[in-house]
């Protein structure tokens, strides 16, 4: 294998590929990045045998052919390259030579044969979606995710598609966010699938290159084909980008059964003045004590922090609310990471008593469902 590429082209390409390497890789050759060359393409692959991505870029191929090469120490060499101008070149001896300026490095590598391929499936649903759309909807739920491992069906995100609508969910127990948008959806296309925590954040990091990605899964696995836009010479990508994942296998909890259906007390609110109160408020917390109170009475809305080793912060915002004092205690962060991740400058706070979940929605059909602390 033989070929001349642009250094920052090399980089872009290594970058798209290597958060997918963990970095105590289980065996020799998951730790690598699969380099094929050919057409005047280079293609970058690699995996964790539960995760898989594959990315082209442009270059001048001399020789076709292909090699595996440590993908972290590759990035960092390419990264340092003195010149726009590389040259590479491999041996019968499975090693690379990198030329760049005045400055060569030999690398050794792992035969091509050796690299497990990405999975192949026949999908049993398929949908075309625009990126940014998708990228908001997923910014808009993914930090409700569980991370505690026993409760492995909630470690991802769950996307249902039907209804002529795209809906996806996570919850941690302790919070839920809903997102919806309307979407194309034959009966016969209708399908569910978990999404991992490790593919959502490959998939938000990912999304926003191009126009379009289309997923494709059934019960066991899902790829998404990102498209990279049209505007790659800086880049250098094209074909855009290959993502394959394992799905997350099980049943979803029915999440919509802790949706409150009587919160019948409601406050429009101004996304960042809301967030700038209870961020403040919740300055004076402390670990054991990590909750501020929420109370609503005659139009001010005032959010209290305190903890016996730090004192005490009352915050409040003028509001247009008439009904009777009500107080409820929540997780600050659980309030802020929604707020964090909307874009619309209204919000409507929902609310009900002290023992009730708050609620955050939006005109277009997301909400957070927060589980209320008791109040000490």
């Amino acid at each position: 294998m033989k070929f001349k590429v642009n250094r920052d082209h090399f980089t872009s390409g290594l970058q798209q590929v290597l958060n997918v390497v963990g970095t105590r890789a289980t065996m020799p050759i998951l730790g690598n990045v699969l380099i094929e060359a050919a057409d005047g393409q280079l293609a970058f692959t690699t995996t964790n045998l539960d995760l898989g991505i594959r990315c082209k870029i442009k270059a001048d191929v001399q020789e076709p052919g292909s090699l595996t090469l440590p993908v972290r120490k590759l990035s960092s060499i390419v990264r340092e390259l003195p010149s726009l101008d590389v040259e590479v070149e491999t041996y019968a001896n499975h090693q690379a030579k990198i030329a760049s300026g005045s400055s060569l490095f030999r690398i050794m590598g792992i035969g091509a044969d050796e690299f497990p391929p990405l999975p192949t499936f026949d999908d049993q649903h398929s949908y075309l979606l625009r990126q940014d759309d998708l990228q908001r909807m997923l910014k808009s739920v993914s930090y409700a995710q569980s991370s505690d491992e026993t409760r492995y069906i909630m470690n991802g995100v769950f996307f249902n598609f039907e209804n002529q609508q795209l809906t996806l969910a996570a919850t941690d127990g302790r919070r839920l966010a809903v997102i919806s948008k309307q979407l194309e959806v034959a009966e016969e296309n209708a399908g569910q699938l978990i999404l991992p925590a490790k593919t959502v954040q490959e998939v938000e990091r990912l999304l926003g290159k191009g126009d379009n990605v289309r997923i494709a899964f059934n019960d066991r696995q899902v790829a998404f084909e990102i498209s990279a836009g049209d505007d790659n010479e800086e880049s250098g990508l094209v074909d855009g980008i290959y993502l394959v994942s394992k799905v997350v296998e099980g049943n979803y909890p029915n999440y919509r059964q802790v949706i409150p259906k009587s919160n019948d007390r409601h406050l429009k609110l101004n996304r960042e003045n809301f967030a700038n109160c209870v961020r403040r408020a919740a300055l004076v917390t402390s670990e054991k004590n990590h909750s501020v109170k929420v109370t609503m009475k005659e139009n001010v809305l005032e959010v209290i922090g305190q903890s016996p080793e730090f004192g005490e912060a009352n915050v409040s915002l003028n509001v247009e609310y008439e009904g009777p004092e009500i107080s409820v205690a929540f997780n600050p962060q659980f309030v802020l990471d929604p707020l964090r991740a909307l874009t619309r400058d209204e919000i409507i706070f929902e609310f009900k008593d002290e023992l009730s979940p708050g609620v955050i929605r939006t005109q277009d059909s997301f909400l957070c469902v927060i589980m209320p602390l008791r109040l000490s």
